[in-house]
């Protein structure tokens, strides 16, 4: 059995991740149980959660939800915790043996290192602490003996696909896709007045607010094209990213005799979210077949690096290294963030996320702190130079 501690419970991956742990449960295999559950201040979904798993403890992120939290469950046998001190907690968790990191943001990235220090068993959700943080993460995942269980469903796919890899000298290159988002095949000049409602109408996939506003821009695929670098050891060169509208296809690897493998399914993020907390072993599903007479065809195309310029930001910021990720990281989250309030227009988040990391410097990555600056820097860069 794992013994599982759930950050970001109440959002998209942590809801579905509590539906994957239902079905595991009734299939009658004990193999994964909640330990410890964390939410940013949707208490009320906390609640009930925590009712029906009975988690050992929790922590709430937001100070004042947390002590309204602590009212709400004194019938409960469970510690509660708050802030960053608690998701740190429940991340190093005695009880616990693996933690699925789902929050969305920054805020992931010391929760991952207090887990990666913990030696517990790491599912990974969150982009940002890659992209913000990788070589920090990278180092204390060898440090501590760690493997890293990707979550997202491109990165779930290739880690499936390299089970069959005898060394990685046979690897040639990985191949991620992407759906496209809502506005693919428009132009710049189509989607210069594009409200928040648009961006959100994602065509395939079940996702939070500002994963899915990263889908619209593609900036979502740059933010999984440097977690790529750091979580197969790869040479920015050889990964590569192509649209495919239908989200079958998850991504690809190719060996260097030119065979491509690829991992398909239907898209439902419980499929990834599952094999991460039950790996190496497989159970049955949620999640319904996949029929491929039902889809009768599949359909790939290059990205449009003009119209969708935070893939291209992103590329160029892993290239210049440092904090520079960090910093296109922390001004697309500012930005996502004043596009949703109707602050900027849709196109601004390119503009801004291009600018970051195109301008700001590539400063070395020493600790968290450089990291947490770089972040910081180009959050207020947005906020001066962007917001109307």
């Amino acid at each position: 059995m794992k013994k599982l501690a759930l950050l970001g419970s109440t959002g998209s991956i942590g809801t579905q991740a509590l539906d994957v742990v239902r079905c595991i449960q009734k299939e009658g295999d004990g193999a994964v149980e909640v330990t410890a559950l964390a939410a940013h201040s949707n208490i009320r979904l906390l609640e009930a959660q925590i009712r029906e798993f009975k988690p050992q403890a929790v922590a709430v992120f937001d100070l004042q939800a947390a002590e309204q939290l602590r009212a709400a469950v004194r019938d409960c046998d469970v510690r509660v915790y708050s802030g960053m001190e608690g998701l740190c907690a429940l991340a190093a968790l005695e009880e616990a043996d693996i933690v699925l990191n789902s929050v969305v943001g920054m805020v992931g990235l010391e929760p991952t290192l207090a887990a990666l220090r913990a030696k517990k068993q790491l599912a990974l959700a969150n982009k940002e602490t890659l992209v913000a943080g990788g070589a920090l993460v990278m180092q204390a995942a060898k440090e501590n003996g760690v493997e890293i269980l990707p979550v997202d469903s491109e990165h779930s796919a290739i880690f499936q696909c390299l089970q069959g890899m005898h060394t990685k000298s046979d690897l040639s290159r990985v191949i991620l896709t992407a759906s496209g988002g809502p506005f693919f095949g428009r132009d710049r000049d189509a989607l210069r007045d594009v409200r928040p409602a648009d961006a959100l109408k994602h065509p395939n996939w079940d996702m939070g607010a500002k994963v899915t506003i990263d889908s619209s821009t593609l900036m979502n695929k740059g933010l999984e094209f440097i977690e790529a670098k750091w979580l197969f050891d790869m040479d920015p060169a050889d990964i590569d990213v192509v649209v495919h509208r239908e989200s079958v296809v998850h991504s690809l690897i190719e060996y260097r005799d030119n065979s491509v493998i690829a991992q398909l399914g239907v898209p439902d993020m419980r499929i990834p979210i599952q094999y991460a907390l039950t790996y190496p072993r497989r159970y049955p599903s949620p999640v319904r077949r996949l029929s491929l007479a039902d889809w009768q065809k599949l359909t790939f195309f290059a990205p449009d690096g003009d119209t969708f310029t935070c893939f291209g930001a992103c590329k160029r910021a892993i290239g210049r290294g440092g904090t520079v990720p960090a910093a296109v990281n922390g001004a697309n989250e500012a930005a996502v963030a004043l596009f949703l309030q109707e602050k900027i227009g849709w196109l601004d988040i390119g503009e801004a996320v291009c600018a970051v990391a195109d301008t700001f410097p590539a400063q070395p990555v020493a600790c968290v702190g450089d990291v947490l600056e770089a972040d910081r820097a180009a959050r207020a860069y947005v906020a001066e130079k962007f917001c109307r």
